[in-house]
């Protein structure tokens, strides 16, 4: 099998990478400057579409405009698959833009370079049955297996909205922590350290994946104002506690 990888970003240079240590990987990126794995082949854009399975690593944002001028060209019979951090609107991309002869899966492997430097044992790995013989379907779900993934199966809109409150707020979080310019500190809790490492998680990656992934994720808006309704409802909370014989007295417990 000749696995292509679209894309030698952080995540699809770790991915393409990762995959060659079982199968023949071929490499495409638009710019040549970026670096290509020692065990992945770099090759053009027309040697990518003799690959039997193409992996887009690409941003969500260019997810659309990159499988556009790929698809006119795919040969029947070739699996899409995708990485993205959302799955709604990719698997509703593909499924508009590819024509009923070729296969597509939306995947969403929650790792990365950072994350699964060491091993990716354990790591979780969504995956989203698209328009793919069963067959393939369940061969790529052992694939994953094989590697020690936590293969979670789910629909798109199931990832999505689970992830608004999980990936999404990390992200949003970490974003907002780096605006305050925490450093260490010598009287750091553990719980002080833990916002450090939520830092250092989530802004080490491009500044586009945090946008994509506030804008892509049909829940997010969602996400965002229950975080701001949190945020002022403890606000209030505080505006209202009174100081009585030096305790603190809510105005709603009176």
């Amino acid at each position: 099998m000749k696995i292509g990888i679209y894309g030698l970003g952080r995540f699809g240079y770790f991915w393409a990478e990762l995959l060659s240590g079982k199968f023949n990987v071929y490499a495409y990126n638009r710019s040549e400057n970026k670096p290509c794995p020692k065990t992945v082949k770099r090759c053009s854009c027309d040697e990518l579409l003799n690959c039997d399975v193409i992996y887009l690593c690409v941003s969500i944002s260019s997810f659309e405009k990159v499988l556009a001028s790929l698809a006119q060209d795919l040969r029947p019979g070739t699996l899409i698959v995708d990485t993205c951090s959302v799955k709604t609107y990719p698997a509703s991309v593909m499924e508009k833009l590819l024509r009923p002869e070729i296969s597509y899966l939306a995947t969403h492997p929650m790792f990365g370079p950072d994350s699964g430097k060491k091993s990716v044992e354990g790591l979780p790995m969504v995956f989203c049955s698209g328009r793919c013989p069963d067959s393939v379907q369940h061969e790529w779900i052992k694939i994953f297996r094989d590697y020690g993934l936590n293969v979670i199966e789910m629909t798109p809109a199931q990832h999505d909205k689970e992830a608004a409150f999980t990936q999404g707020i990390t992200h949003f979080i970490g974003r907002v922590l780096e605006e305050l310019e925490l450093g260490a500190s010598k009287i750091g809790t553990v719980g002080y350290k833990s916002l450090l490492e939520i830092i250092e998680q989530t802004c080490n990656d491009p500044m586009q994946l945090f946008y994509d992934l506030q804008r892509y994720n049909p829940f997010t808006h969602d996400m965002h104002m229950q975080l701001k309704q949190s945020i002022d409802n403890t606000m209030h909370t505080l505006d209202e506690a009174e100081i009585s014989d030096g305790c603190t007295v809510y105005k709603k417990d009176l």
